[in-house]
């Protein structure tokens, strides 16, 4: 946990300046509070949900549109692996990455999961990307959507995702916001 909102905060997800208070050792219910005169905030607390792992294939550029260089990166495959949810990345999957002027990227993905017993989930997240020595390093926030009623819990959260690319390969921790 402690890990966690380090690395949200080390990328800016966070705003403002704080410090993070130690958690009760009591096994008392309440929230971690920020110190110095940020007493009504609750920090975010996380749920880890899996660790998915994406094949990316082909690269289509559109370079110079109105709205910048688009690439759009099909996805050829993958996993998605966790506590409570196994799946395989389809088809129909892809991200229609735009490219910035400050030299990151915006991601937009969308990705069909079929779970190990058979559920549909559609995975939609917008992000960004900063390209790093090795790839890439990557930050987005995902949605799940599905009709299967096993699932339908994870139509109700909102999700936080921190990944990399390297080479083709691209792979990301998600964490559900309690």
């Amino acid at each position: 946990m402690r890990l966690v909102v380090a690395v949200l905060v080390s990328v800016g997800l966070t705003a403002g300046s704080f410090a993070v208070a130690q958690t009760p050792a009591s096994g008392s219910s309440t929230a971690p509070r920020a110190q110095s005169g940020d007493e009504g905030r609750r920090l975010p607390e996380f749920e880890y949900l899996g660790t998915m792992r994406v094949e990316t294939g082909t690269r289509t550029v559109v370079e110079n549109g109105p709205q910048g260089t688009r690439t759009i990166v099909q996805i050829n495959g993958g996993r998605f692996e966790g506590p409570r949810l196994n799946a395989s990345i389809q088809a129909p999957s892809g991200d229609w990455i735009t490219n910035r002027a400050d030299g990151s990227y915006r991601l937009d993905v969308r990705v069909t999961l079929r779970t190990d017993d058979g559920a549909l989930i559609l995975v939609t997240y917008n992000g960004i990307g900063q390209t790093t020595n090795a790839g890439a390093s990557l930050r987005a926030t995902p949605l799940f959507e599905t009709g299967d009623a096993r699932y339908s819990w994870l139509t109700r959260l909102q999700a936080v995702a921190v990944g990399e690319r390297v080479g083709t390969a691209v792979k990301y921790d998600v964490y559900a916001l309690k």
